[in-house]
This record gives C-alpha cells, sequence and structure tokens, in this order.
C-alpha cells in the first residue's frame, strides 16, 4: 500500500511541480505573482483537448497547446502588465492585473466551451497498467514523472550554463544594471514567460489525463496549490518549487490513504503548509531571501 501511495504522490507531485516551477521563474524576474498562470494551465488543455478531436494526433495536439499556452502568457505580459511595468505602477496594481487577466481567461473560455466538464480523450496505451513490487500504477503515471524530472533538469541546465539563462537570473537580482548593459530585459522576460506557460500547458493536459475531465474552472484551485507549493519551496527558486510541489503531492495522496476521514480536506492541506512556512520560515524551503531571489 505504501508502495502504490508513494506511486500516486509522484503523480500528483509531478503535475504541481510543473506548475510551480512557472510560479517561481515569473516571481522571479519581476516579482509578480502571476495569478493567471494557472488559467494558462487550463488553456493548453483545452486545447490539446481541440487538436487532438480534430486531428487525432496526441503528439500534434501536445506540440500546439503548448505554442497557444506560450502565446497567451507571452500576450499576457505584453497586453497586461508590461505597460504597467513601464510607468512603474504598485506592485498592487500589477496584482489586481493578474487576477483580471485570470477571470477574463476563465469567462472567455467559458462563453467558448460552455461550464459543463468536458471528457478528456487521450491514447488508450497510457492507461496500460504496470506493475511495481506489487503496487499497479499505469504508463501515464510513470511518464509524468519522468518528463516532470527531464524538464527540471534542463530548466535548471538553462538556467545555470546558458548565456540566456545567466542573464534571466541577472534580471532577477537586479533588473535596473541589467537595463543599462545593453540587454534586451524586455525579450528575456518574455521567454519566461514562454518557459513558464509551456510548463503550465504540460501541467494542464498531464492533469487532464489523470482526472479526464476538463472545464474552464479547473486551473483555479490547482493554480492556487501550485502557487503553495511555490511558496513551500522557496519562491523565487526552481528545484524549490519542483520539492515543494512533490511534499503537497505526497501529502494529499497520505492523507487520503492514511486518513480517509479527512479525506474532505484534502485541498486544505497545501494552505496549512503555506501558513505554516509563512510563520516560522517565509523564504520556503530552499531559503531564498524573497528581496534578492535567485534560481
Amino acid at each position: 500500500m505504501i508502495i502504490q501511495q508513494i506511486l500516486n504522490g509522484l503523480n500528483l507531485g509531478s503535475m504541481y511541480a510543473l506548475i510551480a516551477i512557472g510560479y517561481t521563474m515569473v516571481y522571479g524576474v519581476l516579482r509578480l505573482i502571476n495569478f493567471a498562470h494557472g488559467d494558462i494551465m487550463m488553456v493548453g488543455a483545452f486545447s490539446a483537448f481541440v487538436v487532438y478531436s480534430i486531428s487525432g494526433s496526441f503528439s500534434i495536439a501536445i506540440l500546439v497547446a503548448i505554442i497557444v499556452a506560450s502565446l497567451t502568457g507571452v500576450l499576457t505580459y505584453k497586453i497586461a502588465y508590461k505597460p504597467l511595468l513601464d510607468k512603474d505602477a504598485p506592485k498592487i496594481s500589477l496584482l489586481i492585473t493578474a487576477i483580471g487577466v485570470s477571470f477574463f481567461l476563465e469567462n472567455l473560455f467559458n462563453m467558448l466551451f460552455g461550464g459543463t466538464p468536458k471528457a478528456f480523450n487521450y491514447p488508450t496505451f497510457l492507461d496500460n497498467t504496470i506493475h511495481i513490487f506489487g503496487a499497479i500504477t499505469n504508463i501515464a503515471s510513470i511518464l509524468i514523472f519522468v518528463v516532470t524530472i527531464i524538464i527540471l533538469i534542463f530548466v535548471l541546465l538553462f538556467l545555470n550554463k546558458t548565456k540566456y539563462g545567466i542573464a534571466i537570473q541577472a534580471i532577477a537580482f537586479d533588473m535596473n544594471t541589467v537595463k543599462l548593459m545593453g540587454i534586451n530585459v524586455d525579450m528575456l522576460i518574455m521567454l519566461v514567460f514562454v518557459i513558464g506557460s509551456a510548463l503550465a500547458s504540460l501541467g494542464g493536459i498531464f492533469y487532464a489525463i489523470s482526472y479526464p475531465s476538463i472545464n474552464p474552472l479547473m486551473g483555479v484551485l490547482v493554480g492556487l496549490k501550485a502557487f503553495a507549493a511555490a511558496v513551500l519551496g522557496g519562491i523565487g527558486s526552481v528545484a524549490g518549487a519542483a520539492i515543494g510541489g512533490f511534499i503537497l503531492g505526497f501529502s494529499e495522496v497520505f492523507i487520503v490513504a492514511f486518513f480517509p476521514d479527512l479525506g474532505g480536506y484534502k485541498d486544505a492541506i497545501a494552505f496549512i503548509f503555506l501558513i505554516f512556512i509563512l510563520l516560522f520560515k517565509p523564504s520556503g524551503i530552499m531559503g531564498i531571501d524573497f528581496e534578492r531571489s535567485r534560481f
């Protein structure tokens, strides 16, 4: 039973980790909690749903979903956030704008697809079962975990070993100095939104595979949990966000498995962790200083 719950926790934690990485990257650069991030996850899931229904190719559906979500992220930055940043608007204005973008996306997709949950179709081979030390899982769960780990490694290598990644870290440390050095800060911020939105899109697709139903509000609670995971791990730290995601995933799964009477409160676990972290270690597990965060 323990092995079974570990596998379930890895599956759920992987989805939270992917979405939390996007949260933490945007915060690291702009000091902005992008509350529309969970809805970009929803955009990715719906894009995959539509393209797979039309083309019958899940690979094409994933690719198009990543592109659509990335474009949505970039447009969100260019239209909603950049004008405020150029005017040096207060952070509260950016926060309110992020909430407004979130409501806009939810209502737009509610108008386009209706509020009734849609069944999410995917290749049947992903449901093939695998036995691991007596526990039963499927190909999709293993694939989700493996892809998440590979993506985490690539993101960390990109941030620490490439010119663009080091420049993004420099922006996170001191944006004004980077501007004075002649670096195209706007382009790098858009790149951060592209990466974060692409990961959110994958997280949305994985979530839709694990819980094969999508609706315009699917990103609200998942996005808030991913935000809690980012804070838990140390917002501004990519590795910390991933760790926080897995901690939340394991916590939810084990609470339901070993304390079934508390199953109705599993969604509160993320926010209980968030409260305790903010009370006793505001910088999170990885110990990143909120005002000088690095990836």
